[in-house]
């Protein structure tokens, strides 16, 4: 497995990642089991729109998971496994983590971890002295995950939505 730069070919797979991924522990997938739809768009289209502005935000910050192994014709090539996006406040001195996914076939073997060192390691490089990250109570694995990093629970939030 390697980490490498975002390109931009890689957007509409991560995409689909992360829409994968965040189902159950996205804010986005709760805002549609209480409401529907909204502005005729579900959960999903909402939830991947989130990486078009990552992407868009920071594209340098944003790092891609490859298996090079070949594919199931013996052919050579790449399939994207995961993904992690940043952007930085250096005023501040923090690294913000805002969405990482993994694709299903691919979790359990430490591949969010070492995207998130990955990262970590990037706002080291850039002088940062602070990472961010956020997650839902019922994300089950990023609440064991990133304590096990290092990070350190600061405050809870709840989220709210009022049809207007």
């Amino acid at each position: 497995m390697q980490i490498r730069p975002y390109q931009p070919a890689d957007l509409s797979t991560l995409r689909a990642i992360t829409v994968e991924g965040f189902t159950g522990v996205s804010i986005d997938h709760g805002m549609e089991q209480g409401f529907g739809l909204i502005n005729g768009h579900d959960w999903r289209w909402r939830k991947a729109r989130h990486i078009d502005f990552d992407v868009a935000r920071e594209p340098a910050g944003c790092f891609v998971a490859v298996d090079e192994q070949p594919n199931e014709q013996g052919r050579a090539g790449e399939t994207i496994a995961g993904y992690i996006t940043t952007w930085q406040d250096p005023a501040a001195g923090i690294g913000h983590i805002p969405n990482l996914a993994v694709h299903s076939a691919y979790r359990n073997h430490g591949l969010g971890r070492a995207l998130i060192e990955h990262a970590l390691a990037h706002f080291r490089a850039c002088g940062l002295t602070h990472a961010k990250i956020e997650t839902l109570a019922q994300n089950a694995v990023g609440n064991h995950l990133y304590p096990a990093l290092g990070f350190v629970e600061v405050a809870r939030q709840v989220h709210f939505l009022a049809k207007l």
